[in-house]
């Protein structure tokens, strides 16, 4: 059963959606609390998100850019501005689809089982042991914290996380950065070692990242079978 969460202040138009998707076998969970929305959708962990943008406390918008951010997809914003700029403005920042009250149910169903359909089987969360790893955004997880990692700091700890408790050599870690081992700086990837190291601290994280002299790096912890 697919969960939807539902970001929509208007009472009555939130509870038409509930009884729209709870008759259609949809898990629902409907925000009403508009202070820190985008860490309650992360804790719900839903299937799908129908974001209203016109809401109280932040636009959704921006509720928007933060849950994407985070890899929480996919979000049908359903909305009454119907002005195309508003449309763009919504997809440029990463909503799946964008349908404009008032709405008719079957489209809106059709569209919901298609983003839906979309999504399934896509690569979820990487279990690292202490924590999760989305390979998709490279958005680190630790209960209801989370952090978007960048692009080098993300694909060193996707690869040790993938070989633990293997070693993954300066090497590998080299042409998985750069493309090659050749004239590689060996302080570039120490730069980007110890940013990603400082970036666990941010979520407790200390000692995860075990330095290997004249070997590489390897993630401490047990796998988990």
């Amino acid at each position: 059963m697919a969960r939807i969460t539902i970001v929509e202040d208007d009472v009555w138009m939130r509870e038409e959606l509930i009884d729209i998707l709870q008759k259609e076998g949809f898990e629902v969970t409907a925000i009403t609390d508009f202070h820190d929305v985008v860490a309650q959708i992360a804790t719900l962990a839903p299937d799908l998100v129908l974001l209203d943008i016109n809401l109280p406390e932040q636009s959704g918008f921006e509720i928007c850019k933060s849950l994407k951010s985070k890899g929480i997809a996919p979000i049908l914003i359903l909305t009454s501005r119907d002005k195309l700029q508003d449309e763009l403005h919504g997809l440029h920042l990463g909503a799946d689809d964008y349908l404009t009250k008032p709405f008719n149910r079957d489209r809106l169903l059709a569209r919901i089982q298609n983003l839906l359909r979309r999504f399934e089987g896509q690569p979820g969360l990487i279990d690292g042991g202490s924590f999760s790893l989305d390979p998709n955004t490279f958005t680190l997880y630790k209960g209801p914290q989370s952090l978007l990692l960048s692009a080098n700091e993300g694909k060193i700890l996707l690869a040790l996380v993938q070989n633990r408790p293997e070693v993954v050599s300066k090497r590998a870690l080299s042409e998985l950065l750069w493309g090659t081992d050749q004239y590689i700086d060996e302080n570039a990837l120490q730069v980007n070692l110890t940013r990603l190291r400082k970036a666990l601290r941010q979520l407790g994280l200390e000692n995860q990242i075990e330095t290997v002299r004249g070997q590489g790096y390897r993630l401490r912890g047990q796998v988990k079978r």
